[in-house]
């Protein structure tokens, strides 16, 4: 199951657990996420959270959205987690 959203008109696909990560970090914008909190919120079993899974959902999210690399929308805060900023300026 994949998941889409349009970024300047076109379309982006997103699999299903991109689209949580997305989701999530969004409903929560300006807020710190941790690791361990995201972790839980998109994984519905226990999973192995010292398992590199979720960055490496991070860095195909970060790449989607944003491929040159210039809004920079997903911040790692190192030792605290991720938020979700974008200046609505940017662009």
């Amino acid at each position: 199951m994949s998941q889409s959203l349009e970024i300047n008109g076109e379309a982006v696909q997103l699999t299903a657990y991109e689209y949580r990560v997305l989701e999530y970090l969004m409903l929560h914008a300006g807020e710190v996420v941790s690791k361990t909190e995201l972790t839980e919120r998109i994984y519905e079993q226990d999973y192995d959270r010292d398992s590199n899974v979720l960055e490496v959902l991070l860095s195909r999210l970060r790449r989607k959205l944003d491929p040159d690399n210039r809004l920079k929308p997903i911040e790692t805060l190192r030792g605290r987690g991720y938020c979700f900023r974008l200046d609505r300026r940017a662009g």
